[in-house]
């Protein structure tokens, strides 16, 4: 049964920045929060707690979080990979932090340096931190649709990874199609395969759209009873590991479709698009949200 009411997870002020080659000033990223704020998304990634060495766009994670103006009702979340990452969070005044997993070995080791058990055993020590500190851990669990190094991906792995997430403590896990590759046909088999391992109501997907299929696979998963669904302004991101990825699923287009079926985002369709003109024009770019491009062009006319 499709859902009458959809959460949008804003990822763009993380996954949206953090492959970009421009850099974007702190004072830019905490306007950008504001405006999704202002927007009326109910969940907005913040920033990353990771090694600057690595990720670089994230480097003022602390500065960011510090800086941006919580409105009541928002979560304001950021991304952590281990325990230093998490006392970092904390010190920020995160009240809600993501772990990220992988389905395939050769991935997780590429992308954290750790195999998927390795990870784990770090994630554990995490929820189990953040569950004394009082924070709500979220996680993502990445190539669930296909990697980019082994391929396929047996649907029976990701419902085994994703519950092994579920038993770490966090309360959703994000089954994400990493690199852009999923398609309708097979959104079915790996949420069968999920839901026979975790609650349908602590299953959130997240979409690229390498290949244009990501508000397909979003329709589809509605069908399916799914609720919750992560986006990034202006489609936003990309993968390194994902040759011609275009980015997350746009928000534009999720609440464009989503509110004309009737459901109800809580999204203000044109804060959202001071928001999107606001970063793309900052970092060089034109929204690749076809909602977006529309709507600015109608403006022009």
């Amino acid at each position: 049964m499709t859902a009458t009411r959809v959460t949008i997870v804003e990822v763009g002020p993380r996954d949206g920045l953090q492959n970009e080659s421009a850099r974007v000033s702190t004072a830019d990223k905490i306007v950008f929060v504001d405006l999704l704020s202002a927007a009326g998304l109910p969940v907005i990634e913040v920033t990353a707690f990771v090694s600057p060495q690595w990720v670089p766009q994230m480097a003022d994670a602390t500065e960011v979080f510090a800086g941006i103006t919580r409105r009541p009702g928002v979560r304001y979340t950021a991304l952590v990979p281990n325990l230093a990452g998490l006392e970092r969070a904390m010190a920020a005044g995160a009240t809600e932090v993501a772990i990220f997993a992988a389905s395939t070995e050769t991935f997780s080791r590429k992308n954290i340096n750790q195999g998927i058990d390795d990870s784990l055993a770090t994630y554990k020590q995490v929820c189990e931190r953040a569950r004394a500190g009082g924070l709500r851990v979220r996680g993502y669990l990445s190539t669930a649709f296909g990697c980019p190094f082994e391929g396929q991906v047996d649907p029976a792995r990701v419902g085994d990874v994703a519950a092994r997430l579920l038993d770490l403590g966090v309360f959703e896990v994000a089954i994400s199609d990493t690199i852009g590759i999923a398609h309708p046909g097979q959104v079915p088999r790996v949420l069968d395969a999920v839901v026979a391992r975790v609650p349908l109501e602590k299953i959130a997907l997240h979409f690229h759209d390498t290949r244009g299929t990501a508000l397909a696979n979003v329709l589809v998963s509605l069908q399916y009873g799914v609720a919750t669904f992560d986006a990034s302004a202006g489609g936003l991101g990309g993968c390194p590991y994902a040759p011609g990825a275009t980015g997350n699923v746009a928000t534009e287009d999720v609440v464009y479709m989503l509110e004309g079926m009737g459901i109800n985002t809580g999204v203000n369709m044109q804060k959202l698009l001071a928001a999107t003109n606001e970063i793309t024009a900052l970092i060089g770019r034109t929204p690749a949200s076809r909602v977006a491009n529309a709507l600015n062009a109608k403006r022009r006319v």
